[in-house]
This record gives C-alpha cells, structure tokens and sequence, in this order.
C-alpha cells in the first residue's frame, strides 16, 4: 500500500514537471504579469490570510456588520448631494437611502447592532442643499445640517440654544 502511494506521487510529480516543461518551450510563462519584479508585501509582517485581505481590499468588501455597512453607504450617498447637479439627483439620492434604510428597518439585523438610522426628510435636505448652492457653501455645510451619520436619537434633538 505504501509503495503504491510512492509510485502514483512519483508519477504525479513526473506528470506535472512534463506539463510545465512543455510550457516553457511554447512559452507561455514569458511576459507574465510582474515578470522581474519582486513580490509585494515581502518586506512586511507574515500574514496567512493576505490574498483575502487583498481580494476584498481589491473587489471593494467588508466583514462590517450590515446595520455598520448601511451606515457607512448612508454616508456616502449622502456626501454626494452637496455635489447634485439639481433638485432631481438629490431626490434620487435621499429616496434611494430612505429605501435602503426602511428596508433594513423592516427586517432588522440578525447579527451585529440594531439599525439606529432614520429616513431622511427630502424637503429638508433639498431646502439645506438650495440655501448651500445659493451661499455658495460648500459641501460640508450640507451634510453636516441635515444630519448625515447621526442616529433616530440624535437626529432629531433639538440644538442647544
């Protein structure tokens, strides 16, 4: 039994180093991508899971729990109504949010924190957007007056006086 198991990885081993030969006379390893260049990340710390820290850097993931992603998405959507062209894009924008945040709202989280986040009301983020572009003010004065990342609690407090 073990000698059978000797002789199939030999003739495994020997199989494959046939294939890769022939690879190289046709040529197919010339030109690869990074050809003569060193290997990133050799000088840093060893890290086993670095190709899956790369792979979600690279296609944009996140292990955040969804009541997390959500806010972080709330937040980047709403950083783009200072930018809005018109009142239709920001429309679009906070009905898009407010769908995303109701939807999550309906069927809360089943792991990591609650959802803590409100819809927003459009006519108040349209009416801050129009005083922005009409000041000429820039984008923080939009997003920082019609709440962008505060929570159902803190959102709707009053300011203090």
């Amino acid at each position: 039994m073990v000698e059978e198991r000797r002789l199939t990885r030999r003739v495994v081993e020997s199989l494959v180093e046939q294939r890769i030969r022939e690879a190289l006379q046709r040529g197919e390893f010339d030109d690869l991508p990074g050809a003569g260049k060193p290997l990133e990340g050799l000088d840093g710390p060893h890290d086993d899971l670095w190709w899956v820290k790369r792979k979600m850097q690279r296609e944009c993931l996140s292990l955040l729990p969804p009541a997390l992603a959500l806010r972080r998405d709330v937040e980047d959507a709403m950083a783009q109504v200072p930018v809005a062209r018109d009142e239709a894009e920001v429309r679009r924008i906070v009905d898009g949010v407010n769908a995303r945040i109701r939807a999550a709202l309906a069927t809360p989280p089943s792991e990591g924190p609650p959802v803590d986040l409100a819809p927003y009301d459009v006519e108040q983020v349209l009416a801050h957007w129009r005083s922005a572009v009409e000041a000429g003010a820039g984008r923080a004065a939009v997003v920082d007056d019609v709440g962008v990342g505060r929570s159902r609690r803190t959102r709707h407090r009053a300011a203090p006086s």
